[in-house]
């Protein structure tokens, strides 16, 4: 069939608009990185920076009383292992909850009806639990309570009910219980839901804020977006620092993303989530 060649150019004109409207803000982002603050704050809007080079990145980095270094490092540990700590327990409830019987449905139900639980709810008893345990300010405290995610969960249930039922009888056949078939054949044919898991878990974590505002109250053991926070005071802000800092803190979510863009397509496709 011939393409028919106005309906597919009004297609590909409104998608390059979306596009671009989607860009804007990162491109604000972008330009006041390499601004002035009288450039920013000034009446008439400018397009392009003013201050084009490393001098705001220096003073970023030269800044002692926001160390911003020092909160990236903290972000990237407790996101990683995070991370890892969240694909690992939600894989293996998700392949115990894709079993079907009685038990697993209803524990099926439990898990996605803490998915209509607003967040804030649970926010003062975890942070009771946590104070009564002397995790304030400390990794355990950023990390272990964000290691269970329902929505996980249940993403690698929906996946685990397509899995090929043949391989697994076959692990069956060869003596293999439930544990050994899940990390010698489940695992190793599931690494893109993994990654499409591990990605949402990745920058969630990455862009906390509140949780982290609770918890990190030691300077030592605050995260990225905290330390961007303090460029906010109410006596004055700080925008060419602050705009800087988000560009650098960005940075790392924007890698994550691009490498495992097509591990996030796939995985949501292959969820049975449309």
């Amino acid at each position: 069939m011939r393409s028919r060649p106005l309906p597919t150019a009004l297609t590909y004109a409104a998608l390059i608009i979306l596009a671009l409207i989607f860009l804007l803000p990162f491109w604000v982002i972008l330009r006041n990185a390499f601004s002035t603050s009288q450039w920013i704050t000034a009446a008439e809007w400018h397009w392009l920076p003013n201050a084009v080079g490393f001098g705001n990145l220096a003073e970023l980095l030269g800044n002692t009383s926001v160390p911003l270094v020092r909160s990236m490092i903290n972000s990237a540990v407790v996101s990683v292992l995070q991370t890892v700590a969240t694909v690992i327990i939600s894989a293996l409830a998700g392949y115990g909850l894709a079993i079907d019987n009685r038990i697993s449905k209803i524990l099926l139900g439990v898990t996605v009806a803490t998915l209509m639980v607003p967040a804030a709810v649970t926010f003062v008893p975890t942070f009771v639990m946590v104070s009564s345990l002397g995790w304030i300010s400390t990794l355990r405290g950023l990390i272990i309570p964000g290691m269970f995610s329902a929505l996980a969960t249940f993403l690698f249930r929906q996946y685990f009910l397509a899995f090929p039922r043949e391989l697994e009888e076959a692990a069956y056949l060869d003596g293999a219980g439930y544990w050994r078939t899940f990390w010698r054949i489940v695992v190793p044919n599931s690494y893109g839901i993994g990654a499409a898991v591990g990605t949402l878990i990745f920058i969630g974590s990455w862009n906390a804020f509140l949780w982290p505002l609770l918890i990190g109250q030691d300077p030592d053991y605050r995260t990225v977006q905290l330390a961007l926070s303090g460029f906010l005071t109410s006596q004055r802000v700080d925008y060419p620092q602050l705009f800087t800092g988000a560009v650098v803190a960005i940075l790392p979510v924007l890698l994550v993303f691009l490498f495992l863009q097509r591990y996030l397509i796939q995985g949501v496709e292959r969820s049975g989530i449309d």
